[in-house]
């Protein structure tokens, strides 16, 4: 198929993969000020044992691999589209063992589908 505007299978390969460009890099660089949310509030009981309290270093850290995660899909959706459904799949794990915040679990989970989408479209839109 072509790359032409009218192509729209194209268009919704772009679509997502600038909203799977700028949300992680966004999401990773608010890991560092805590603006969009409290962060470290997002850990599970188990994760926070893992850590030893130290959740704030934890989520920095959670924020470079997202800034890496949407920097690689700008530069290969073929790879990092997966990636970043893996990660997103980490976060939904994560949410259901805090016991709470199923809502934001459900949303994550429809990211994680999108994520999956951009990864099959860009075997074929993808240069």
């Amino acid at each position: 198929m072509s790359k032409f505007p009218g192509d729209y299978g194209y268009q919704a390969f772009r679509i997502l993969q600038f909203a799977f460009v700028v949300a992680p890099i966004l999401a990773g660089i608010d890991k560092f000020y805590n603006i969009l949310a409290y962060w470290p509030g997002y850990l599970s009981p188990m994760v926070m044992q893992v850590v030893h309290g130290n959740a704030q270093a934890f989520m920095m850290a959670i924020g470079v691999v997202e800034i890496i995660a949407g920097i690689g899909t700008f530069f290969k959706p073929q790879v990092f589209a997966y990636i970043v459904a893996l990660w997103l799949l980490a976060i939904i794990i994560n949410l259901l063992m805090t016991g709470h915040f199923y809502d934001i679990a459900l949303r994550d989970l429809g990211l994680l589908l999108g994520a999956l989408a951009l990864g099959r479209l860009s075997h074929k839109y993808s240069s």
